[in-house]
């Protein structure tokens, strides 16, 4: 069956409602220990990242490891046993020997950040094994599997998030505050990317990548070699996805994708191993410059940009605008109508954004401090074992998942077939016309 036609064969199902209403058993009920016990797969730059937050808490205990370079793996235990004097297992016996970690009966939840292709086949498993799980992103790297995310979830009633850090970024959460307080009327068109010279990422000194190179370098190049569209969006998409309702009272419905030529990774290795390095004679498949537009149900559109392969700054170019307003974070100014002290001029954004600080960031600042960007991964990681210590939905879940990561195979379709519009598949089953929003409404996480 096609996914749309596949979803359609489940929809209705009694595992559908169990997913979308979040009800699944509460792990933690009738235990004396309420500590979150913990097995990481993937414990490579970001997921020792999350090890060592979960280790700053006294609500969680990190039972297991899995990854399959040993220095890392060894690495992380040693930090585990450093802070807590006890030695959790690990498992780094080919592949599949994560298979045997989501198996064990003393863990609650599993947290994944391995290379994307490995996303789905992982978390699939640790929820068919009754795992809450939280997944780096993208969480999927097709269409296909972003509806095996949902329909797995869906069918377990476990607890799922996607560990978009950049939603508790904290000038775009103050955004998401201001735009439910109205402040920028109703909301006509949102811009964001993933502006980002990945070049010293993707390539190792002497311009190297692939199986034999480090870190990233081992894999994400690989994707520019045979892919072309958005690889990367749900950094900017998220965002934005918050503040446009998307999935509860509105959605994405179609997309037009469009790259440039192919010329930042090839010059690059022009530039650090000479014309003569075999690398250089590699055809890499990824434009430069993806841009995506996409429409929503209610009629506003996002623009989205993948940027990696070419020297400039950092920067996800968020903008929101509406009928009373706009936000621009690039030039950190805002203008409201009425609002702002000169019609038609620039103010500085951040005297709002002081005002409008969201609650989350008042009330967990200080705990956030030394945590990694800017104290964001304090809130995902936050928020996730939250929802799993109350027995409650978590705020970013499989259906934000699969349409924000989703945009990455359809703008590969609609860029191979010259900027074609592209349709979202419907992951919620048409639910997302009665849903409300969860996201970033609670004080407490």
């Amino acid at each position: 069956m096609s996914p749309l036609d596949r979803r359609e064969f489940v929809k209705g199902t009694a595992g559908a409602v169990v997913g979308m209403t979040g009800f699944r058993p509460n792990i933690l009920l009738g235990r004396d220990d309420r500590r979150v016990r913990l097995g990481f797969i993937g414990v490579g730059g970001r997921g020792t990242n999350l090890l060592e937050l979960a280790l700053r808490r006294d609500d969680t205990v990190v039972n297991a490891l899995c990854d399959i370079d040993e220095q890392a793996l060894h690495g992380a235990r040693d930090k585990v046993n450093e802070a807590t004097g006890k030695t959790p297992e690990v498992y780094g016996s080919g592949e599949e020997d994560f298979r045997n970690l989501v198996a064990r009966d003393d863990l609650d939840a599993v947290i994944i950040a391995t290379p994307w292709l490995w996303h789905v086949p992982m978390a699939v498993a640790s929820m068919r094994a009754g795992k809450a799980t939280a997944l780096e992103v993208p969480a999927a790297v097709t269409v296909e599997d972003c509806w095996d995310l949902v329909e797995t979830q869906e069918r377990t009633g476990v607890a799922f998030m996607m560990l978009e850090n950049v939603c508790y970024r904290r000038d775009v959460i103050a955004i998401l505050n201001m735009v439910r307080q109205g402040l920028f009327g109703e909301l006509i068109h949102c811009q964001c990317g993933y502006q980002h010279d990945l070049r010293h990422i993707k390539f190792q000194p002497g311009a190297e990548f692939g199986p034999d190179a480090d870190g990233e370098a081992r894999w994400r190049t690989q994707h520019a070699t045979k892919r072309n569209g958005d690889l990367y969006p749900t950094h900017g998409i998220g965002p934005m996805a918050n503040c446009l309702n998307i999935n509860h009272g509105n959605r994405f419905v179609s997309l037009t994708s469009t790259a440039t030529k192919s010329r930042g990774l090839h010059n690059y290795i022009v530039e650090q191993a000479g014309a003569d390095h075999p690398n250089a004679e590699i055809r890499f498949a990824l434009g430069d410059i993806v841009t995506t537009v996409i429409k929503c149900a209610n009629g506003e559109t996002v623009v989205v940009s993948h940027d990696t392969n070419l020297p400039r700054p950092y920067s996800l170019n968020f903008r929101v605008q509406g009928t009373r307003g706009i936000w621009m974070s690039d030039n950190r100014s805002i203008y409201l109508e009425g609002v702002s002290e000169e019609p038609h001029r620039w103010e500085e954004a951040r005297p709002y954004l002081e005002q409008y600080d969201h609650p989350l960031w008042r009330r967990w600042a200080v705990e956030s401090e030394g945590a990694g960007h800017g104290g964001m991964d304090f809130f995902v990681l936050h928020g996730f074992l939250e929802a799993v210590k109350r027995n409650e939905p978590t705020p970013l879940d499989v259906y934000d998942a699969a349409a924000w990561s989703v945009i990455s195979p359809l703008s590969e379709r609609s860029v191979a077939a010259g900027s074609a519009p592209v349709q979202f598949p419907d992951f919620t089953g048409g639910r997302w016309v009665t849903s409300k929003p969860t996201f970033g409404f609670s004080n407490e996480y």
